[in-house]
C-alpha cells in the first residue's frame, strides 16, 4: 500500500491561486513562501512539499497560467466561418484576461514564471501562438491568400490585442467593462482587416 497523499490537488490549486496574487501584488522580489502560505490558510511545509521551494511556485504560477489560457482558447469553438473563429478567439484573450488577471500577468509580466523566462523558448513557438497562428493561416486559406505571411500577421493581431488588454487592465480605458468590451471589439473588426492584408 502506497503512502497516503499528504496534500491534494485542491491545495495546489488554492497556492496557486494565492501565489498568483502575491506576485501581483508585491512583485516576484516580494514574494515569500510565508505570505503565499498564510494567503491559502496552510503552512510553509505544504509549499515545499508540493512545490519544493520558491523558484519552482513562480514557475508553477506560469505553467498554470499558460495552461488555463490554452484551455481558453482550445475551448473557443471553430465554425465553418474562420473570420468568425478569429474573431472569437481575441474576444477569448480578453476575458480570460478580465478573469484572471493575476496569471494573465504571471504570463507576460514576472520573470521566471511566464515569457520573460528564456526557457520557455521563443513566444512564437509556444502552443497558444501557434492557435492564434493557424487560425490566422486558415482565414489566409478562405481568402485565397498565401499563408506565408501567417506568423507575421498573427504576431501584428496579438501585439494589437496585448496592448489593448493590458491598457484595460491598467485602468487607462475610458468606461465601465461593457463598454471597454466593444470599444476591443471594434478596434479588432476595425484594424484586424488590415493586419491580415499581404504586405
Amino acid at each position: 500500500m502506497g503512502r497516503p497523499r499528504l496534500h491534494d490537488d485542491a491545495l495546489r490549486s488554492r497556492l496557486l491561486e494565492a501565489a498568483s496574487a502575491a506576485l501581483a501584488d508585491e512583485g516576484v522580489g516580494g514574494l515569500t513562501v510565508r505570505d503565499v502560505a498564510a494567503r491559502a490558510g496552510t503552512s510553509t511545509s505544504a509549499v515545499y512539499s508540493l512545490f519544493g521551494g520558491r523558484p519552482e511556485l513562480v514557475r508553477a504560477v506560469g505553467d498554470e497560467a499558460f495552461a488555463r489560457f490554452a484551455d481558453r482558447l482550445a475551448a473557443v469553438p471553430r465554425t465553418a466561418d474562420p473570420e468568425a473563429d478569429l474573431m472569437a478567439l481575441g474576444l477569448a484573450y480578453r476575458r480570460y484576461a478580465r478573469d484572471e488577471p493575476h496569471f494573465y500577468r504571471a504570463m507576460f509580466g514576472t520573470p521566471g514564471a511566464g515569457a520573460q523566462d528564456g526557457s520557455r523558448g521563443p513566444m512564437t513557438q509556444a502552443p497558444t501562438f501557434v492557435v492564434l497562428r493557424d487560425a490566422v493561416a486558415t482565414v489566409l486559406v478562405a481568402r485565397g491568400a498565401p499563408v506565408d505571411g501567417a506568423e507575421r500577421a498573427a504576431l501584428g493581431l496579438w501585439a494589437l490585442v496585448h496592448g489593448l488588454v493590458e491598457l484595460e487592465l491598467d485602468g487607462l480605458v475610458p468606461g465601465d467593462e461593457t463598454v471597454a468590451g466593444e470599444r476591443y471589439a471594434s478596434t479588432l473588426r476595425a484594424a484586424g482587416p488590415g493586419l491580415l492584408a499581404p504586405t
